[in-house]
């Protein structure tokens, strides 16, 4: 009888270890659940990012709002007679300044009183 319950015990035993420890057994799939909520979210972020950029493709194609408001931001045009102004937050190393004035045309210098100008 003992024997008898003994070996009763060890086969629930390996009979359950499957259903717990083998392929497709329970912390497998507890293990694919976590990895499906992880994909998930990820998911979730990648679809609000399309949104955002459906969103700013039909803003694009339907005015010229979104493109003057792109190349006053990354190409830092401006509307003539507009004055930028940019305030940097404190400790902020000020940008280099390039400049888009034309070289201005110098003034011939005066002769010298005494002497005569040249002549052709």
């Amino acid at each position: 009888m003992r024997l008898l319950l003994i070996v009763m015990v060890a086969l629930v035993g390996l009979i359950q270890y499957p259903l717990w420890m083998g392929r497709g057994g329970w912390f497998s799939v507890w293990d694919m659940q976590a990895q499906v909520a992880d994909q998930r979210m990820i998911n979730e972020g990648l679809a609000a990012r399309n949104v955002a950029l459906a969103a700013e493709v039909e803003d694009l194609r339907s005015g010229t709002d979104a493109s003057e408001e792109r190349a006053r931001g990354e190409l830092g045009m401006m509307r003539q007679g507009e004055v930028f102004v940019q305030i940097l937050p404190t400790g902020a190393k000020p940008p280099e300044l390039k400049s888009t004035l034309k070289p201005t045309i110098k003034p011939t210098p005066k002769p010298v009183t005494g002497t005569k100008p040249a002549t052709r």
